[in-house]
């Protein structure tokens, strides 16, 4: 009589799907749709806001709610939800409708993600993904600007200039600034371990993003940040003497640019005049029917709007998305750029402010202050995350980069998965192992 065996037993349907989310291909997936999310950023709104949905859905499952929970008492964590609370909250207070509303709480919905990418990225091995498929679509970026810069080929879009491709000139140089300032210690690292080769690669790439912004297209913030970032480098980076040498050379070759560009000349030239004409005349507050507006009389028409709005209502605000009836009613009756109905005005904290006052902006800084906190380390991704951080300060000064949706989700992608991979590194080693990738560089060179 042959030996009885036991009866084999298989999967139903509910526990075959309730192991997905454990799967080899599931959790590729987690690390596959921000890595895509990053790599559209130059190119399509549509492909970054459709991949990072699906990543919300896939990472859900993969969760450890305890642990989530647990990492949500961290300020940096925390705050982002605060954030989006006060916006929705808003909503109930907001002096214009719930349409409206609700329109203005979908720049700060992104936020959202900031929490589940610093969980996530804590744990996971392939954050560089992310990084390095937003730096090679940078790279693909910035050569095809310069083709279409020396083709003399623009866009069909109004206002399209040659050697800005796709978006528009304020976003490009956004990236390549950025892009620019995170290789920068990969030169020191690669040249001490005497890689030549990725020496000379990281440096012909740097210039290349260094040129395209100094002869082909560059926005007025990036005057404002561009210096701050490299004196942060060099701080960081090098010793004094050879850090006062960087910055004399870079003042030398600033010079030698504005000498050779003409596009250069012409955008300080213009950046001058601007100045004068808002200075001697009354284009920066005039309205008729034959004012000229300049962008830095606009600019400054637009928070005298704002800070009159904020002192009616300090403490809340107006409540979300009322920033748009403020500068409808502000355009009423008023010809060319003064009439355009817009909703931003292109400062972070008079935006922020406006909507939901002094408890909003305090919220707003202490969250730049604790996501800077995130960064004190000596870890690559450390490098990473201050610059983020800091470019998006100071473009916030001039903008409104933080809900901005190209600025906003390079703040987001990069504060969540730079984060991320520095409390791993952190808390599994402490240090650079010796021979690896320099996730940990920070030695300052002699």
């Amino acid at each position: 009589m042959s030996e009885l065996t036991a009866p084999v037993v298989r999967p139903g349907i509910p526990e075959l799907i309730g192991s997905w989310p454990q799967s080899r291909f599931w959790l590729l997936c987690v690390d596959l749709y921000p890595a895509l999310a990053a790599a559209s950023l130059p190119w399509s709104t549509t492909a970054v806001s459709v991949s990072m949905a699906l990543w919300v859905l896939v990472v859900l499952p993969t969760i450890r709610w305890q642990a989530f929970l647990e990492s949500l008492r961290a300020p940096a964590s925390f705050l982002p939800l605060a954030f989006l609370a006060l916006a929705m909250a808003g909503l109930f207070w907001t002096e214009d409708t719930w349409p409206v509303g609700i329109q203005g709480l979908v720049p700060v919905s992104k936020l959202l993600a900031v929490p589940l990418l610093l969980y996530h990225y804590e744990r996971s091995q392939r954050g560089h993904w992310v990084l390095f498929a937003f730096l090679a679509s940078c790279v693909l970026l910035m050569g095809l600007s310069w083709v279409t810069y020396f083709a003399d080929w623009k866009a069909s879009s109004p206002g399209a200039m040659a050697g800005v491709p796709v978006r528009n000139y304020i976003d490009q140089s956004h990236e390549f600034a950025l892009c620019l300032f995170v290789m920068a210690p990969l030169i020191l690292w690669f040249a001490a371990n005497g890689h030549r080769a990725w020496t000379f690669a990281c440096a012909a790439v740097m210039l290349g993003f260094y040129f395209d912004m100094r002869y082909v297209a560059t926005s007025r913030t990036a005057f404002v940040y561009f210096p701050i970032l490299l004196i942060l480098f060099a701080v960081k980076y090098l010793n004094r003497r050879r850090a006062i040498y960087l910055l004399m050379f870079a003042a030398v070759v600033e010079f030698a640019v504005l000498f050779t560009s003409p596009y250069m000349r012409d955008r300080v030239g213009r950046t001058v005049q601007d100045y004068k004409v808002d200075r001697d005349t009354t284009a920066a507050t005039s309205n008729g029917p034959t004012s000229t507006a300049t962008s830095n009389g606009l600019r400054l028409a637009y928070w005298r709007v704002s800070i009159r709005s904020i002192s009616e209502a300090p403490v809340f605000g107006h409540g979300t998305g009322s920033t748009l009836q403020l500068f409808s009613r502000e355009a009423e009756g008023k010809s060319g750029e003064w009439g355009n109905i817009i909703r931003n005005p292109h400062n972070q904290t008079l935006y922020v402010a406006i909507q939901w006052g002094v408890l909003g902006c305090l919220v707003l800084y202490a969250m730049w202050y604790f996501h800077l906190q995130l960064f004190r380390g000596s870890l690559f991704a450390s490098w990473i995350g201050l610059v983020i951080v800091v470019q998006n300060f100071i473009s916030s000064l001039l903008n409104s980069h933080l809900f901005d949706f190209h600025a906003g989700w390079i703040y987001v992608l990069g504060v969540g998965v730079a984060g991320g991979m520095a409390a791993r590194a952190q808390r599994l080693s402490g240090a650079q192992r010796p021979g690896s990738y320099p996730l940990g560089t920070n030695s300052r060179t002699s």
